[in-house]
């Protein structure tokens, strides 16, 4: 029984702390709940939600579905699961990728006109990913 309430107990703590290590602070909420009000309709509407999720000194980091290791077709066919995204000709898979840079720059135009922000990094958003069954590269 004693054996038993330890381990519950420390798991409990570990779930705790997973979450107290990836819960992001009240400053990177309130940029993100400031991208909400001020997207415009085009973002807001966008199946990808960017989120800030943290601010180190006067850098935000922006989270992305899409970097170098995670081409845009593999991202753009979750996001338009009827997008033909193994033709990099196709007029359509050129315009979701240019709305995809499109909406990504205004929620950074959006974070850096927030005070004491000068800079943003883009910082890939791998649990979005996984969750979306896109496998993501080793950090």
């Amino acid at each position: 029984m004693k054996r038993r309430y330890w381990v519950i107990l420390t798991l409990i703590f570990l779930v705790w702390l997973d979450w107290y290590i990836r819960a992001p602070d009240s400053r990177s909420r309130d940029m993100t709940s400031v991208i909400a009000t001020q997207a415009g309709k085009e973002l807001k509407s966008y199946p990808y939600q960017f989120k800030v999720l943290k601010i180190a000194g006067d850098t935000a980091y922006l989270s992305t579905p899409r970097s170098f290791d995670v081409p845009a077709f593999k991202v753009l066919a979750v996001l338009y699961p009827d997008l033909d995204t193994k033709n990099p000709n196709n007029p359509a898979y050129i315009a979701a990728q240019e709305h995809l840079g499109r909406v990504q720059a205004e929620a950074r135009t959006i974070v850096l006109a927030q005070p004491g922000i000068k800079d943003v990094k883009w910082e890939l958003d791998r649990d979005w990913l996984v969750k979306h069954g896109i496998e993501v590269p080793a950090k």
